[in-house]
């Protein structure tokens, strides 16, 4: 038979540490999409509840509740750190909040989570 030889089989000990070798390249990787993931999961969360908070206010604001309530109530479903602005123009009310991120050694990269409503004034 003509052809090429049969490969020799690998010789032992030429393959040894090619699994740590290839975790340690890999494991950087990993923890940066686990971290990145992590960042956009808070974010999301935040984004909602500052949608929330400006839906409650607008909401409080719209059937008459004084503008300290309407903020209080805001605040309070948004969370710690939220600012909350009531802009009323007859018949309207809307109501935006801003909370930052605050998330991990970077505190949101500067990120700012923002919710508006608007609601028209019950008579």
């Amino acid at each position: 038979m003509t052809g090429s030889p049969a490969p020799a089989p690998p010789r032992a000990g030429t393959e040894r540490g090619s699994v740590t070798a290839e975790l340690a390249l890999a494991l950087p990787a990993v923890v940066g999409l686990l971290v990145v993931v992590l960042l956009l999961a808070s974010a999301a969360t935040s984004q909602l509840r500052c949608a929330d908070a400006a839906r409650a206010g607008a909401r409080a604001a719209a059937l008459g509740e004084d503008r300290a309530l309407v903020v209080a109530i805001a605040q309070r479903v948004a969370g710690q750190g939220a600012t909350v602005t009531v802009e009323a123009a007859d018949p309207w009310v809307t109501v935006t909040v801003r909370r930052p991120l605050s998330t991990g050694p970077l505190g949101g990269a500067g990120l700012t989570a923002a919710g508006r409503a608007t609601a028209r004034v019950e008579p």
